[in-house]
C-alpha cells in the first residue's frame, strides 16, 4: 500500500513521520500528472505546492484551523490529503471534484474561490469572525505572487495590518529568482527570527525602550530601523512589514523539514504574519518545469512527453481569430492598443506583444486597472482594445460605467470565453456580461454568430465612437470561410437569415447556429420558421423585430447567458416600448441559478441551449396556438 493509500485525512497525515513526507509528496505528484493528464486543469501551479500542502496540513488542525487558497486552482494535493482521494479521478468532470476549493463539496475547504486575490480578505473576515466567538483557532491564507498584483490583496493586507489579528498569510512565489546565498542567508534568518521565544524577546525589548524616560521612544525607532535596514538588504520584507505584519522568508517551498520547522516556530504568533516561501511551477513533473505556462491550464495530454492529446483542426478558435485580427489592424492603424489583465496567451494577444511591444500592455491580475488604464489612453486619442475573459470583467464593473460610459469614450472590450465555459465551471463562465454591459448609458453590446462575424464585428469596433463589446465563445469557430476583406457590421443592424410565417426565432451569438438547425427540423412538422441573428443586444434592431412581431406573434428568443436582464429580456422590453401587444414570446436561455462544472455541450444540451430546445418550444407554441 502507497502512503497516500493511507491517508484519508490530515488526521492521518500527522501519523507519518517527517522522512515519509517526501515519498508522500511523489506519490501526490504521480496521481496529479495522471488525472491532469486525462481530465484536463491547472497542473504547474498544483505540483509546485505539493510540500506546502504537506507542510500545512501537517502542522495545522484542519478544519478547524482555516486554510483559504487563493483562486484555488492549486489545490489538487489538498483535496488529496483531505478525503477525496477516492474520487480525485472525477477531478473537473461533471457531477465530479470541482476544480477550484468549494465549501459545499467539502468542509475541508474553507471558502470557494475561483477568481485571484481574495484569500487575504476572506481569510481576515474569518479570523475576526472567530476572534468575536472567542475561537483560538489559526487563520491561514496561501497566495501567489502574481495574485498580489490585484488591488483587493493590499486591501487585505492594509486592514489587517491596522486591526492586528491573528492571520498567518503565506506568499507562494514561484516567479522571483533568487541567488543562492541570499536565499541561504534568507533561510537562517527565517528560522533564527521565527522562534517564539525570540519574537517574544523582541517584543519584551520594544517595551523596555519604550520605557525610557525621555529617549524611549527615539532608541525604540532607532533600533527597528537597525533592524528593517538589515532584514531589507536581503529580502523584500519592507514592503509587507509597512504593513504592520511580520515578515519571514524568503524559503525554499521544497524543502519539507525546513517549511514544517518554521510553520510550528511562527503558528503561535499572535500577529499578521507574512511568510515568504519560494517554489517552482511544475516541480516535479519535467514538461510543466519546462513550460509552466502551457501547463498552467492544460488539457489532456501523453505524460511521457507531454503532448497534447487533443486533435488540432484547421478550424482556428474565436480566440486565434481576435489575435489574428490585432495584427492585421495594428500593421494599419496605430492607434490601436492591446490591453490584457496577466492573460496574454489566453486573450490571443502573444503574437501581437512581440511585433508590437510599445503597443502591448499587461497589466498583471487588475482588471479595474485595466480599464481605466484603457479609458486614459483613448482620453489621448488612441484605440484600446481591452481583451479579458468575460467572467473577469466583472471585476470592473464600476470603471466601465464611470470611467469609460460616462463620457463616452473609444474603449473596445473583447470579451473572450463569454457564455459556458466548461470544466472550470461557476466562477468562469461569462453568462452575466449582456445584463450589466447593456445597462450603460453609451454602451454598445454585440455578440458574432461564428469567427467570420467576429472580424467584421471587431472591425466595426475599431470604427466606432465609443465604448463598445464584442462577446465571442470558449473554442474553434464554426469552420466558415473567412472573408479576405472584412467588411464592419452595421451599429444596431441584425440579419434576416431564413423567412417562414410561423415562428419567429431571434437569436444572438452561438446560438445562431442551433436556431438555423432547429429551422431545418420543424420544416418536417411543416412549420416555417423565420431566423434573425440580432447580433446586437444593445442596439437591437427594433424596426427589423418590430416589423416581423407585426407580421409573426409567436416569438423564440435565445441566448447563452441568463435569462434574467438579458437578451430576451431586451426584446421584451423593446416591443412593449413600440407598442407591441399580443405576442406570444418563449426566452430561452439559463434560468436563475449559477452552472455546475461540465464540458460545454453536455452543459448547452442540460440547460436548453440547443436546437432540441428551440424545436420543442416551438411545437409548444403552435400546438397552444391550434387549441385556441
Amino acid at each position: 500500500m502507497s502512503l497516500l493509500e493511507k491517508i484519508n485525512s490530515p488526521v492521518d497525515l500527522k501519523k507519518l513521520s517527517k522522512s515519509e513526507l517526501p515519498k508522500l509528496a511523489e506519490e501526490i505528484r504521480e496521481v496529479i500528472v495522471k488525472v491532469v493528464s486525462e481530465n484536463g486543469g491547472h497542473l504547474a501551479s498544483s505540483l509546485g505546492v505539493v510540500e506546502l500542502t504537506i507542510a500545512i496540513h501537517y502542522v495545522f488542525n484542519v478544519p478547524d484551523d482555516k486554510v483559504i487558497w487563493d483562486v484555488g486552482h492549486q489545490s489538487y494535493a489538498h483535496k488529496l490529503l483531505t478525503g477525496r482521494r477516492d474520487s480525485f479521478n472525477t477531478l473537473r468532470k461533471h457531477g465530479g471534484l470541482s476544480g477550484f476549493t468549494k465549501s459545499s463539496e467539502s468542509i475541508f475547504d474553507a471558502f470557494t474561490t475561483g477568481h485571484s486575490s481574495t484569500s487575504i480578505s476572506a481569510s481576515l473576515g474569518i479570523a475576526c469572525a472567530k476572534r468575536l466567538k472567542n475561537d483560538k483557532s489559526k487563520v491561514i491564507s496561501v497566495i501567489g505572487d502574481g495574485s498580489l498584483t490585484a488591488g483587493i490583496a493590499y486591501e487585505g493586507l492594509n486592514q489587517a495590518g491596522d486591526i492586528d489579528k491573528n492571520l498567518l498569510v503565506i506568499l507562494n512565489d514561484n516567479d522571483m529568482s533568487i541567488s543562492q546565498n541570499v536565499g541561504a542567508l534568507s533561510s537562517f534568518l527565517s528560522r533564527t527570527f521565527s522562534v517564539k521565544y525570540l519574537q517574544d524577546l523582541r517584543k519584551e525589548f520594544g517595551v523596555f525602550l519604550k520605557s525610557l524616560p525621555k529617549v524611549g521612544e527615539d532608541f525604540y525607532q532607532l533600533a527597528k530601523r537597525s533592524e528593517e535596514s538589515f532584514k531589507t538588504f536581503i529580502t523584500p520584507g519592507m514592503l509587507f512589514e509597512a504593513f504592520n505584519f511580520d515578515y519571514f522568508g524568503p524559503i525554499n517551498g521544497h524543502r519539507l523539514n525546513h517549511l514544517i520547522d518554521i510553520l510550528e516556530n511562527i503558528k503561535n504568533i499572535d500577529d499578521p504574519v507574512l511568510l515568504h516561501v519560494t517554489t517552482t511551477k511544475g516541480k516535479g513533473y519535467e514538461p510543466a518545469e519546462k513550460n509552466p505556462v502551457y501547463f498552467h491550464g492544460v488539457g489532456s495530454f501523453e505524460v511521457k512527453t507531454g503532448n497534447s492529446l487533443s486533435k488540432k483542426g484547421l478550424i482556428p478558435t474565436y480566440t486565434q481569430v481576435f489575435g489574428d485580427f490585432m495584427v492585421e489592424t495594428a500593421e494599419k492603424d496605430n492607434r490601436l492598443i492591446a490591453v490584457t489583465a496577466a492573460m496574454p496567451e489566453g486573450t490571443g494577444l502573444s503574437l501581437f506583444a512581440e511585433l508590437y511591444p510599445d503597443r502591448f500592455f499587461d497589466v498583471g491580475i487588475a482588471e479595474q486597472h485595466s480599464v481605466t488604464f484603457a479609458a486614459g489612453m483613448a482620453s489621448e486619442g488612441f484605440k484600446p482594445v481591452v481583451a479579458i475573459y468575460s467572467t473577469f470583467l466583472q471585476r470592473a464593473f464600476d470603471q466601465i460605467m464611470h470611467d469609460v460610459c460616462i463620457e463616452s469614450l473609444p474603449v473596445v472590450f473583447a470579451l473572450d470565453r463569454g457564455g459556458i465555459v466548461g470544466e472550470d465551471g461557476p466562477t468562469h463562465h461569462g453568462l452575466f456580461d449582456y445584463s450589466y454591459l447593456r445597462s450603460l448609458p453609451n454602451m454598445v453590446v454585440m455578440a458574432p454568430k461564428d469567427e467570420n462575424e467576429l472580424r467584421s464585428m471587431l472591425a466595426a469596433s475599431m470604427d466606432h465612437n465609443g465604448p463598445i463589446a464584442v462577446r465571442y465563445p470558449r473554442g474553434k469557430g464554426t469552420g466558415v470561410e473567412i472573408d479576405e476583406i472584412v467588411k464592419p457590421v452595421p451599429i444596431g443592424k441584425g440579419e434576416l437569415l431564413a423567412e417562414g410565417k410561423d415562428i419567429l426565432i431571434l437569436a444572438v451569438g452561438r446560438p445562431v447556429y442551433d436556431a438555423l438547425e432547429a429551422s431545418n427540423i420543424l420544416k418536417k412538422d411543416g412549420i416555417e420558421a423565420t431566423i434573425v441573428n440580432c447580433r446586437f443586444v444593445k442596439p437591437i434592431d427594433s424596426d427589423l423585430v418590430t416589423e416581423l412581431a407585426k407580421k409573426i406573434p409567436r416569438i423564440i428568443t435565445i441566448e447563452e447567458h441568463v435569462l434574467d436582464g438579458g437578451f430576451g429580456s431586451a426584446i421584451i422590453e423593446m416591443l412593449n416600448d413600440e407598442g407591441i401587444t399580443g405576442c406570444m414570446i418563449k426566452r430561452i436561455g439559463i434560468p436563475d441559478s449559477f452552472v455546475e462544472h461540465g464540458p460545454q455541450d453536455l452543459l448547452r444540451s442540460k440547460y436548453g441551449i440547443d436546437a432540441q430546445s428551440i424545436v420543442d418550444e416551438a411545437r409548444k407554441i403552435m400546438d397552444t396556438c391550434q387549441e385556441h
